[in-house]
């Protein structure tokens, strides 16, 4: 069972660029990747199924960035990041993509073959959504590395005596005999071994060499992780006599998942809101990027509303006003939390930070907000997915929606059962919604989405404080947007194959952004 992190999977990562999915999660494979290779890469050969979304959106979407600045060994939130051509360049790694059958089931599958002097080596990854990813595959040998341990491979043919030898000298969690095309013992551990146990390791006549692999999360796992619950219903039957609001339940939930004090928790999820709230401040002063295809608008939409310009709508209008802020923000490579990802980062703390703005909240009731809406989060990503690629945008902007509508049910005074109420009615109000990006970039129709997905999240939010029926339990819903998201039709999940994406404007201001652009920082084939 997967258990997901609030700060893992729900809220985050802290990054600059379009997407989570391709450029966070990118970023992250390629960290791995710079581990793999002992931190030097001459070639890299990148392969990308023509079926998956990759092949049609891997430049434009921020995948090479982020993949490019991984292999550099960048953090997400890199301010060198918007230069990663040059970054690339300037380090002599040779990059090649090609686009041929890979015979994987997900549509984020990467297959990079590493060279250098000493060595090759080839490592497959799936970004699964929100910037989390999973290695799947390591020189041919089957592994599941989603980033959250001390990974250390020990290639040896004969792993008895490798596997005696650690079994007294370190503790682990796991210990893994992996086989493929070459074969290692692979460590999972929550701090890497000993120097001099990886030096008696790398002594050995029997081992070939030994890699560490860096955990790329914020929340390490472990062994024998246990959570209070996974499903709401597990959730209300957790609360049974206890009476907990729905903030206090996430708090429980995190800090049982990451080992964790209920303190270290509210700490971090403080430091995300400040993150949230800098993004906001940032965007209503206005931003510019070249390579974008929206002028900054959130500026003269403040303008208006301080004119009383507008159709009057206090709390609203600031929701519309601080979700446009931050998606300028991310289009224009400023630092956002992907909230679940960044193609919907504004819409969840939009409307929590803007309905705070207009309601007089304080800081302290927008971190339990947020820690409300994560909880919900957590069991959209246990049970459905957040990755547009799988389940079109209602598995970004709709899950916001959801997470959104649940939060400001308590910021309004609202009980548990109200929250769970407006989640479910703003995720039903959900169901459908594609991923169909305008000249291939993540700004329109994502932004409309945003807002309304924000504006769908205060909607729910009062009709549950008004007691209206949602009639379908959460945990039904959940798993219906699973089916309805998996139903949508691969050309409308993120591919730019249709909606509006194949639109004569569309298509037109692709081609000019395309005569613009800098040249690829790499070399592209078709098999």
């Amino acid at each position: 069972m997967h258990y997901p992190s609030i700060f893992n999977d729900v809220l985050g990562p802290v990054m600059r660029g379009p997407s989570s999915s391709h450029c966070a999660a990118s970023l992250r494979i390629g960290r791995l990747c710079r581990d793999l290779m002992g931190a030097v890469i001459d070639e890299a050969l990148i392969a990308f199924d023509p079926h998956g979304s990759l092949a049609t959106t891997h430049e434009s979407q921020g995948s090479d960035m982020g993949l490019f600045g991984g292999f550099l060994g960048w953090e997400a939130h890199d301010e060198r990041l918007q230069h990663y051509r040059e970054g690339i360049k300037e380090a002599g790694i040779g990059v090649e993509i090609e686009i041929t059958p890979l015979h994987y089931e997900h549509p984020n599958t990467y297959r990079i073959t590493l060279r250098n002097r000493e060595e090759t080596r080839q490592l497959t990854a799936v970004s699964t959504g929100g910037g989390m990813i999973e290695v799947v595959e390591i020189d041919g040998a089957e592994v599941s590395i989603p980033g959250d341990y001390c990974e250390t491979l020990v290639y040896t043919r004969s792993p008895g005596e490798v596997r005696r030898y650690l079994e007294g000298a370190v503790t682990y969690d796991e210990l893994i005999w992996a086989v493929g095309k070459e074969t290692f013992l692979e460590i999972k551990s929550r701090e890497f071994p000993p120097d001099h146990v990886l030096e008696a390791l790398t002594a050995m006549e029997e081992v070939a060499c030994v890699k560490k692999l860096n955990p790329v999360l914020p929340v390490k796992s472990r062994k024998n992780l246990e959570v209070p619950f996974i499903t709401c219903k597990e959730m209300l039957a957790y609360n049974d006599g206890k009476d907990l609001a729905l903030w206090e339940l996430a708090v429980d939930y995190e800090a049982a998942r990451g080992k964790l004090t209920h303190d270290e928790v509210v700490s971090k999820m403080t430091e995300i809101v400040g993150i949230m709230s800098a993004s906001v401040t940032e965007g209503l002063k206005g931003t510019e990027y070249p390579d974008r295809i929206l002028p900054c608008q959130s500026v003269g939409f403040k303008e208006k509303m301080e004119q009383k310009e507008l159709i009057d709508g206090d709390v609203l209008n600031k929701i519309i006003m601080f979700v446009t802020a931050i998606m300028e923000v991310k289009s224009a490579m400023g630092v956002i939390v992907a909230a679940p990802t960044a193609g919907s980062c504004g819409a969840l703390p939009g409307a929590i930070l803007g309905a705070a703005s207009a309601m007089g909240l304080s800081e302290g009731e927008v971190v339990k907000a947020m820690l409300a809406a994560g909880m919900i989060g957590v069991f959209i990503s246990a049970h459905a997915s957040f990755a547009a690629e799988v389940g079109g945008c209602q598995a970004e902007c709709g899950s916001g929606a959801g997470m959104a509508a649940a939060a400001l049910v308590g910021m309004a005074g609202g009980d548990l059962s109200q929250s769970l109420s407006a989640a479910s009615i703003a995720l039903q109000n959900s169901f459908g919604m594609i991923c169909d990006p305008i000249a291939n970039r993540v700004e329109a129709p994502c932004l409309g989405k945003n807002v309304s997905a924000a504006s769908n999240a205060l909607s729910c939010a009062n009709m549950a404080l008004a007691d209206y029926n949602h009639l379908i339990p959460l945990d039904e819903v959940i798993e219906a947007m699973d089916k309805v998201g998996k139903s949508i039709h691969n050309d409308l999940r993120c591919t730019a194959l249709g909606g509006l994406s194949v639109t004569p404007t569309s298509k037109e201001i692709e081609a000019r952004l395309q005569e613009q652009g800098v040249a690829p920082a790499f070399r592209f084939k078709i098999c």
